[in-house]
């Protein structure tokens, strides 16, 4: 695959290229270069919404679900290989490729369904660091509800901090949760024999493929499919058949080492419910509160319970990164709108902080265990229609050219897919037919529940058809840019010295250069200054190496060889982060007369929701700055 058709293939990617991967290097130095990815990734699969069906399955059956986890493990890693491939050589991410197959409406039903997967995600870390907040400092539920908003501004915190931060802090958080229960599992002393037993497949009942469906739907988060594929593209790499190959390689190197991490971790809780519940006739713990009072007994340890809240904090705590840069994916992707992230991640937070607080304060505490239950369950109905669109995206041909999956594959993610869906299917038709049976108005039933299941189902299944039917990719502006460029040769020419120009790549651009070159003439020297603002531009500040920042460069180039044609001294700076501080930043660094903006065009909320720049720089700047 040449490395031009693979750039005409990308479009817009929040984290792509960030990190140099050197070719000519040992094999150790190449695994670590692409060190990384996954063990974002793998956060997902230890969340509070994971222990809630890891301890409510050990506790019920012992250890006969561990073979559920175990496939869980499977799927998950044939799935987040696809992602990563998908990412790697079409340089797109799932939400874009998406996109650009389906049409507007469908689309944005998916968009809502990938943000309802999240805010499921999002909820159990909201009652998994409150459930841990209440163990380990005797505080109500509610307040550690209600406080769970403030790691928000502890995850922009380490965002601003940079890449290796916020690596470094969630490896921290892996790292108590797997020594915690690293530990709790040698107290316990499991039966190492029935471990074996338990990887054989059995379904004991009905309530075990509840149970079995919310483990799905832990393991294999949807949401997670949209990050991958976007955070394998953090790795600049040589765009040849090699180097794409070697990319492939060492990124699911790097996805088999986290998510068996994550097994492990997850396999741990199931082990030590069964070990210490079931094995004493208590079938019935599945909250996480009983479980935390009652290790320490079962176990004779009082670091037990210490050492399970502590892990709980950290489990919520490192899963919110996830959601968070997720939750920027799919609106970006989807639907090509960018919000400030501070407004993204606070929304999502009150979305999932909402329905705690409803359980907690009119069904009681003793509910949330089934709440967190729920929302696996509810990630899991999400699965099929992330899936099945990434399958058919790695096995087109004419998008993947060499890097097509193989037949096998292809038939092994089928397999999942139709897994997955199978199982979803039974446990909607199940419970649809005792709501029907047990309700005192079905007729609500009728009337609201089923024309939605016959909905999604009609949804799934053109999903499933629509790229086989129709090999059409849509041509869409994934970038929020103009067409086409607009400079020309009618400018009046002004006489100025040296001028700073921000641009946004906006009609609003003309006005702004236009006001430039009037006033500066052609004896003056001009700056163009643009600001690139995806969310790997703020995760990876100036390493961001993402299409859009290369996208941004061609038109910088394009900008200052049209003008350089038409007589200008024209020079570029290209910055990362946000805007109102980068301007202010080269602004400051140049030797500038004057500063031209062109203006935000909105007021108040639209404010609040996308931000303002000029107010911000034209206090930080010594220099005249001209709205436009």
């Amino acid at each position: 695959m040449k490395e031009e058709n693979t750039n005409n293939k990308r479009s817009l990617e929040e984290v792509n290229e960030s990190v140099k991967v050197t070719q000519n290097t040992s094999l150790w130095k190449k695994i670590a270069a692409f060190f990384g990815p996954a063990y974002l990734i793998s956060v997902g699969y230890m969340d509070p919404g994971n222990w809630a069906t890891d301890l409510a399955g050990g506790s019920q059956f012992g250890y006969q679900l561990l073979w559920v986890l175990l496939m869980s493990n499977i799927m998950a890693l044939l799935l987040q290989s696809l992602s990563a491939r998908l990412g790697i050589v079409q340089g797109k991410d799932l939400a874009q490729a998406s996109r650009e197959t389906y049409s507007k409406p469908v689309n944005f039903i998916l968009y809502v369904f990938a943000e309802i997967a999240i805010a499921a995600c999002d909820l159990a870390e909201v009652i998994g660091m409150a459930i841990g907040l209440q163990l380990l400092f005797g505080m109500p539920l509610i307040w550690g509800v209600c406080i769970t908003v403030l790691d928000t501004f502890l995850l922009l915190f380490l965002i601003n901090k940079g890449i290796r931060k916020m690596e470094a802090f969630i490896i921290s958080l892996i790292a108590i949760i797997g020594g915690s229960f690293f530990i709790e599992v040698l107290f316990a002393k499991p039966d190492v024999g029935e471990m074996i037993i338990g990887l054989v497949p059995t379904m004991p009942n009905n309530a075990a493929l509840y149970i079995a469906i919310g483990i799905i739907g832990a393991t294999v988060m949807p949401h997670n499919l949209y990050l991958h594929s976007s955070l394998v593209q953090t790795r600049k790499f040589e765009k040849t058949k090699k180097g794409i190959k070697q990319a492939i390689k060492y990124n699911f190197i790097d996805a088999t080492i986290a998510l068996n991490l994550a097994f492990f971790v997850n396999a741990a809780i199931l082990i030590l419910a069964a070990a210490t519940f079931y094995k004493n006739g208590m079938f019935e713990v599945a909250e996480i509160q009983d479980a935390h009072r009652l290790l320490e007994p079962l176990l004779g340890s009082k670091w037990a319970g210490v050492l399970f809240a502590l892990a709980l904090i950290a489990a919520g705590q490192s899963s919110t990164v996830t959601g968070t840069l997720a939750g920027q994916i799919v609106m970006e992707g989807y639907l090509n709108l960018r919000i400030q992230p501070w407004v993204r991640r606070v929304v999502t937070r009150v979305i999932a902080i909402a329905p705690a607080l409803v359980t907690v304060i009119y069904f009681g505490e003793r509910a949330t265990g089934e709440l967190l239950i729920l929302s696996q369950v509810v990630l899991s109905l999400q699965l099929g229609f992330a899936i099945i669109p990434l399958i058919h995206f790695v096995s087109d041909k004419k998008k993947m050219g060499d890097f097509t999956i193989s037949n096998i594959t292809k038939i092994a993610s089928w397999v999942v897919a139709l897994i997955i869906v199978t199982l979803n299917g039974k446990l909607v038709y199940d419970e649809m037919a005792n709501w029907l049976v047990s309700s005192e108005h079905p007729i609500y039933i009728w009337v609201f529940v089923v024309p939605i299941a016959v909905g999604a189902l009609v949804l799934l299944f053109y999903i499933i058809f629509k790229p086989l039917l129709s090999k059409t990719v849509k041509k869409v502006q994934h970038v929020p840019h103009i067409g086409q460029l607009f400079i020309n040769e009618n400018i009046e020419e002004v006489k100025y010295r040296n001028i700073a120009v921000a641009v946004d790549f906006s009609t609003s651009d003309k006005k702004s250069i236009a006001a430039a070159l009037n006033l500066g003439g052609k004896t003056a020297t001009y700056n163009l200054i643009h600001v690139v603002e995806t969310a790997g531009s703020l995760v990876h500040g100036n390493n961001a190496y993402d299409f859009e920042t290369l996208s941004d460069r061609v038109y910088l180039e394009e900008y200052k060889k049209k003008l350089i044609e038409m007589g200008y001294s024209i020079s570029i700076s290209l910055a990362f982060g946000s805007p109102k501080k980068k301007i202010s930043i080269v602004v400051n660094q140049g030797d500038f007369d004057l500063l031209i903006m062109g203006a935000h065009g909105h007021k108040l909320f639209k404010d609040i929701l996308f931000g303002t720049t000029v107010d911000t720089v034209r206090h930080d700047v010594d220099i005249p700055v001209l709205i436009v």
